[in-house]
């Protein structure tokens, strides 16, 4: 099998990065760009790999998470917020133990530093309701009291995820939220790969 059956006509030359070249980085940097393209794709895919996952909650994981997009966006939240409320549970299937952190990391180049920070920091207020049952910590929050972001990741959990488990409600589709996504992941905000994007 060729290397164009691969997806990739021409590669780097080098075996270690030390030796790499102005041609090698060309070629890298290329695909990298094209690559960077396909994140929304690979974003919506994940997210449909919560679907029919109910982990014993009323509602299945994806559910969930149009359910909390949608009750952010009816509530005339900005598209890099809702984008953040449809994502902030994508972490469920790679990060068991941390989530939040892994949700956040994927939209971090995408929004603002407030936005990024309730997203990662959620898992903690979200435990307010139920941590007590776990023999947790139900104020495990308390810890980010006074943060200036205290309150909109309070805000965050109190109106749109701790609500968002009713098999009931009409959420939007995935479909819906589909263009909120492309454009949110459409260029970065802040990316230490910033000046290479900018030469695109």
């Amino acid at each position: 099998m060729d290397d164009t059956q691969h997806g990739a006509a021409e590669r780097a030359k080098f075996r270690e990065m030390k030796e790499g070249t102005a041609e090698d980085w060309a070629i890298i940097g290329g695909e990298y760009m094209a690559f960077a393209k396909g994140l929304p794709d690979r974003v919506l895919d994940h997210l449909k790999l919560l679907d029919g996952d109910f982990g014993g909650f009323p509602v299945d994981r994806l559910e969930h998470s149009l359910q909390t997009a949608t009750r952010a966006h009816r509530d005339g939240r900005d598209e890099r917020y809702v984008v953040m409320a449809l994502l902030h549970d994508i972490g469920d299937t790679l990060g068991s133990y941390n989530h939040p952190e892994v949700a956040a990391s994927i939209i971090k180049p995408f929004v603002s530093e407030e936005v990024h920070w309730i997203c990662q920091n959620h898992g903690a207020f979200q435990g307010y309701y139920y941590f007590h049952f776990l023999g947790m910590d139900q104020n495990a929050r308390e810890k980010f009291r006074g943060h200036e972001h205290f309150e909109a990741c309070r805000e965050f959990c109190e109106k749109y995820d701790q609500a968002a488990f009713d098999p009931d409600y009409d959420s939007e589709s995935l479909e819906f939220f589909e263009p909120m996504v492309r454009r949110v992941m459409a260029r970065p905000l802040a990316s230490m790969y910033a000046k290479a994007l900018a030469k695109e």
